[in-house]
């Protein structure tokens, strides 16, 4: 039988200001290992701390621009574009811009707090 997620668990993020995630599927709110979706919003100024994650990352800009710096470089991700950041990979997400970002975030395996290994 299908299962209806009837709301998301909001998520404690890292960073230095508050931002909003809202997991829908994955460790927490479904207890499923294979994948996690979560809608997140992030406020103008917001930066988190680099990091390496264990899973593969793809990540959908529904609103506003969502800043990456990687190993090499950095890029814009701006609303309707998207960007894949692969398992290992160096990362780190910041929204400069006035309006923030919106997005969806889907993570393979699921993400989960005890397998990000961030920056000190």
């Amino acid at each position: 039988m299908p299962q209806l997620i009837s709301q998301p668990i909001r998520i404690e993020a890292a960073g230095n200001k508050p931002k909003l995630i809202d997991e829908y599927i994955g460790h927490i709110t479904t207890q499923t290992e294979a994948a996690s979706i979560a809608h997140m919003r992030s406020p103008s100024g917001w930066l988190e701390p680099g990091q390496r994650l264990d899973e593969d990352e793809f990540t959908v800009v529904l609103k506003g621009t969502l800043h990456v710096e990687f190993e090499g470089g950095q890029m814009d991700v701006q609303a309707f574009q998207a960007i894949i950041t692969q398992k290992g990979e160096w990362v780190r997400y910041s929204t400069p811009s006035p309006e923030g970002a919106e997005y969806i975030a889907v993570c393979l395996p699921a993400f989960s707090p005890d397998t990000v290994h961030r920056d000190l």
